[in-house]
């Protein structure tokens, strides 16, 4: 029988058995690492340069890429550290910073889809009530509570996580330290206490889920209003990648973490885990970029068009 302060470090789980594979496994990592620092970078870069993009949809979008490339860091470069140098170790203190960290962004990442998804409805449903509904301030308030509750939450799951004692070993079968992995390793009798916080956690998580869904109901009727199709389709425009995102995002995590125990094993957790957590921040700038003209106007004028400190420029709320 062993604990917490008993362990000093987890074994994660190995890519593969030879080092061949090892290898490609580091440049398929590295590949969408970058192409996720390279597509949130430049839209991080377009929204600060260009003052046409200083909107709260798009002050929202530099919200989401933040929190996409500080995701992808806090889980990646450590396992194509492993890969690399042929080794499965993290410190018991790494595993519980990476864990806080990589729940925090995730809880933050989804609060911010939602009030994404309110942004929307106000836009479209309720045009003329956007600039008294959604100003600055309230800009600025909704997405420092999005920030708040993921802290806050990863915060009391970290605390409760690593306080129960474990009896099963150090071995991890993923990749990162994930909440369904630490639990395996923990006592019966703690994994009740733990079970509770996953239930009102679902609760939270489903309240936020309808809600999203509600508003799109409510977006879609008044869309089918519009009198002009260039009007409609300039509405579904600005829908579409929100709507891509969170469906892949909601789906993968859902799945991943509440699919039946039959078809469990590490290769199929191995896989889910890479498309919920490591997909989304390379393909969440593709998906907002590619059906938005003004975001791919500001990226294809950017380098000619660098940061100014123009006093008449209006900041990013």
């Amino acid at each position: 029988m062993s604990n917490g302060s008993s362990i000093t470090e987890f074994l994660l789980l190995a890519f593969a058995d030879t080092w061949e594979l090892q290898l490609l496994h580091f440049w398929l990592f590295l590949g969408i690492y970058l192409a996720a620092l390279l597509g949130n970078g430049l839209i991080i870069t377009a929204i600060a340069c260009d003052h046409r993009l200083h909107t709260p949809m798009y002050f929202f979008l530099l919200n989401l890429s933040f929190l996409d490339l500080a995701c992808i860091t806090t889980t990646v470069p450590k396992a194509m550290a492993n890969s690399l140098w042929d080794t499965r170790a993290i410190s018991y203190s790494g595993c519980a910073a990476q864990f806080f960290f990589f729940l925090f962004l995730v809880v933050a990442e989804y609060c911010l889809l939602t009030i994404m998804a309110y942004d929307r409805y106000v836009a479209i449903c309720k045009p003329l009530h956007y600039g008294t509904l959604l100003g600055s301030r309230a800009c600025v308030h909704m997405a420092a509570a999005a920030w708040s509750t993921g802290f806050l939450y990863a915060l009391l799951h970290t605390a409760n996580t690593f306080s129960i004692p474990l009896c099963y070993g150090n071995a991890l079968d993923q990749f990162f330290c994930e909440i369904p992995q630490i639990l395996k390793l923990s006592c019966s009798q703690s994994y009740l206490r733990e079970f509770g916080i996953l239930v009102v956690s679902f609760s939270l998580a489903f309240g936020s889920f309808i809600f999203i869904v509600l508003s799109y109901v409510q977006i879609f009727r008044a869309v089918l209003r519009i009198p002009s199709e260039q009007g409609r389709h300039k509405a579904f425009s600005t829908c579409l990648p929100h709507i891509i995102v969170v469906s892949l995002f909601v789906s993968t995590g859902t799945f991943a973490y509440l699919k039946p125990p039959s078809i469990s094993s590490p290769s199929v957790d191995l896989v889910l885990a890479v498309v919920y957590s490591v997909v989304p921040p390379a393909v969440n700038p593709l998906m907002y970029s590619m059906r938005n003209q003004e975001l791919k106007d500001a990226l294809w004028n950017w380098p000619n068009s660098p940061c100014y400190t123009d006093n008449n420029l209006t900041p990013i709320l």
